[in-house]
């Protein structure tokens, strides 16, 4: 069943993200088109600055997931309605916070935004705190839906609100040019799907509506505020690292920068978007595992989430690496290109990134929050630092760099110290041996994708589909080679050839009445 239910989630998500990845370069053609870079700009620098506000959110939501794991297993109604209870609470609490906090950056708008002509600066900037805010008088049912592994369901009613409002921006951009406008229909669509998904989950789990008698047991109720503190500590350092890059590009380059950043960051997001589909759907089969599974079980889907990863992200870190440049050049020019030197960068911290994923999620659904919740904090701090410095020194690039060194400096190591002592019981160098392994093979691949795939010169577009083609074959072709043997490669390809079945069922009858 959690296959199954995995194997539904993953299927929706991406077909969701190939269509909104579709309408994404319609929408970005035309907005700069329209309204042009700075615009462009003022987008990631305001979706930074409020996803810092956001970080109050992220140590309640997942502490109440992780402990709705348990008894949504057992079937455990009035702990459910007494978490439901809490959550939320705790959601109305934090949109209060959120507004108060967003309200309170306004006065230092024209600090942080600097050499702009971008009109009615405010006006936009409480349109995206309204768009922040608003979901989560609703989103404690959302996430119920994904701890029941109904997370397709989530993913298809933001994927249709993702299509129409998408449609609907881009008519507006190209038409009026009203960025404003544009903001505020994709705050409409939002809240509307979020109330929807509320009366989904209301319908399919009549028991939510149920009144609620009773306190949650200390135990739970501690706990939860034991983790909340460690996730909050957690998520502010991971903010630092994560999504301060705008901000300090914007402070210590130009606005115009983040307009330039924006583009490749949309275009590393969309692969890592794909990916996540992927790993966000299996987090909740891995927390339903590891609450009743052995501890082989859970080590050996581990295994198999890793290979997973390094399979998925270093494909698409070496195809980026070979189209994405002339993709931009052919798409909006070569005025919109930043150096070869500061993508590698960015790539290398995809990688990383990604190869972090499944340690993570284990740890995360093994309830792992208190042991390492300073180590974030310990990486903004050394990341910032040298991004700092550097930035002033080399421009863009050093604030990448700076990312980089904290990322090695502090998780690289703590995270899997503490998911082989606390949960494998297994040594630490086993996880190295492995890392060092896949890294190893993923730099052959990309010389090897590299070297033949600049054979092509790609001055059209269906030069640069064969150019990323070659690449895709060489890197599949060595890890197919590499990897059969390994029981890892096997237990992805039954899921694979399971997928394949339940599609052939599907749609083999409506193929032959066609022929028919």
């Amino acid at each position: 069943m959690r296959v199954k239910n995995s194997i539904i989630n993953i299927t929706a998500g991406i077909g969701n993200q190939l269509v909104i990845t579709l309408l994404s370069f319609v929408s970005r053609t035309v907005f700069i088109n329209r309204l042009g870079i700075e615009y462009l700009g003022v987008n990631g620098l305001f979706t930074n600055i409020l996803s810092m506000l956001t970080l109050a959110e992220a140590g309640i939501g997942t502490s109440i997931m992780y402990s709705l794991y348990k008894p949504v297993a057992e079937n455990d109604y009035e702990k459910i309605g007494r978490l439901m209870r809490l959550y939320r609470r705790a959601y109305l609490v934090i949109a209060l916070v959120v507004t108060l906090l967003g309200l309170s950056v306004m006065p230092f708008l024209n600090v942080i935004v600097k050499d702009h002509s971008v009109e009615h600066l405010h006006l936009i900037y409480l349109i995206f705190l309204l768009n922040t805010v608003t979901p989560y008088l609703f989103s404690y049912k959302n996430s119920f839906l994904s701890v029941n592994q109904k997370n397709y369901i989530v993913t298809v009613a933001f994927s249709a609100t993702s299509i129409i409002s998408t449609s609907l921006k881009i008519g507006i951009l190209y038409y009026t040019s009203n960025y404003i406008l544009f903001l505020i229909v994709d705050s409409v669509l939002t809240i509307t799907t979020s109330i929807l998904l509320t009366v989904v989950a209301n319908r399919k789990y009549p028991y939510l509506k149920q009144k609620v008698i009773g306190r949650l047991d200390a135990g739970t109720r501690n706990g939860i505020v034991k983790n909340v503190k460690a996730i909050i500590v957690q998520n502010i350092g991971s903010y630092l690292v994560l999504e301060t890059e705008s901000i300090l590009i914007s402070t210590f380059v130009s606005l115009k920068a983040v307009g330039l950043y924006s583009n490749y960051k949309m275009l590393i997001d969309i692969a890592r978007t794909f990916i996540n589909q992927v790993f966000i759907n299996l987090y909740h089969s891995v927390g339903n595992l590891v609450s009743s599974e052995s501890t082989e079980k859970v080590y050996s889907v581990y295994k198999v989430m890793l290979l997973l990863s390094f399979w998925l992200y270093s494909m698409l870190a070496i195809l980026l690496y070979v189209v994405l440049a002339p993709f931009i050049t052919l798409w909006i020019g070569e005025k919109f290109l930043m150096s070869s030197g500061v993508l590698a960068i960015l790539l290398l911290l995809f990688f990383e990134r990604g190869m972090r994923n499944p340690i993570t999620t284990v740890k995360t659904t093994a309830g792992i929050f208190q042991a390492d919740r300073f180590v974030p904090l310990a990486q903004a701090a050394i990341g910032l630092g040298i991004s700092i410095l550097l930035v002033r020194q080399i421009g863009i690039a050093g604030v990448f760099i700076g990312s980089m060194i904290g990322a090695l400096a502090m998780p690289f190591w703590t995270t899997p110290y503490l998911v082989y002592k606390k949960v494998f019981h297994r040594p630490i160098s086993e996880h190295y041996r492995l890392y060092a392994y896949f890294t190893i093979i993923g730099v052959g691949a990309f010389l090897a994708a590299y070297s033949a795939s600049g054979l092509v010169h790609a001055n059209s577009f269906p030069l640069l589909i064969i150019k990323g083609v070659i690449a895709f074959i060489i890197v599949n072709l060595i890890y197919v080679l590499l990897f059969h043997r390994r029981d890892e490669f096997a237990y992805l390809q039954g899921i694979a050839k399971t997928l394949l079945g339940k599609v052939t069922v599907r749609f083999g009858p409506l193929k032959k009445t066609e022929v028919d």
